[in-house]
């Protein structure tokens, strides 16, 4: 399973990006899709996920804010993130489950100005 993400750049606080995960490979079922993110200095922290069924989890910091979703069609998840502040600033990483086992995009770069 080979992960895609794109999305990041620079942003005012404020503003807003959405970020992109595309999956691709053999055949395969995925289970969970998700967003992870480290800033300098800081462990890896999961902000949101969405089961295949469309359950969300959100992290107290992302709730109000960002916005998961998926399209299963194309193996792809996507977060929506408004309202961005400089403390999301981090390098966002997206997560695939296939069964149980986890994929890791490359991650993809969030700068928040103040």
């Amino acid at each position: 399973v080979q992960l895609q993400a794109s999305g990041g750049g620079l942003v005012q606080a404020g503003g807003s990006l959405r970020l992109s995960c595309a999956a691709s490979g053999s055949k395969f079922t995925i289970n969970t899709m998700g967003w992870y993110r480290q800033a300098p200095e800081k462990q890896r922290e999961l902000v949101a996920d969405i089961t295949t069924a469309g359950s969300t989890y959100y992290a107290t910091s992302v709730k109000g804010r960002f916005t998961i979703s998926r399209d299963n069609a194309r193996n792809t998840v996507y977060q929506q993130m408004n309202s961005l502040k400089p403390e999301d600033t981090a390098i966002y990483y997206c997560i695939v489950r296939v069964t149980t086992t986890p994929y890791w995009g490359q991650g993809t770069l969030v700068t928040v100005s103040s």
